[in-house]
């Protein structure tokens, strides 16, 4: 009886699974928020709050849209024919060939 191996989901041997993209650097954005000497201020004044406090809620929703953006545009697309699809014999580890 012959044993086969399973395929990898993507590339050869040695390719792991972290991929590099461009869009992760727009990641960096929301850490410009630690920089604290920059709006550590009282005026302008919005609604009653200092500008330290409601710039930090406008950086909320800046983390929220960068890494919405980011997972939009790093995702992966569905494999649906190729070299690369894995059919469910392949990932069923008591199926022996």
């Amino acid at each position: 009886m012959s044993q086969t191996t399973p395929r990898r989901a993507r590339g050869g041997p040695g390719r792991s699974g972290l991929r590099f993209s461009a869009w992760n650097l727009l990641l960096l954005v929301p850490l410009l928020m630690l920089v604290t000497p920059w709006f550590n201020k009282a005026e302008p004044r919005f609604l009653g709050m200092p500008f330290f406090y409601w710039v930090q809620f406008v950086w909320v929703f800046i983390g929220v849209i960068s890494v919405a953006i980011v997972f939009r545009m790093t995702r992966d697309e569905p494999v649906t024919e190729g070299p690369d699809r894995l059919d469910v014999d392949d990932l069923d580890e008591r199926d022996v060939r």
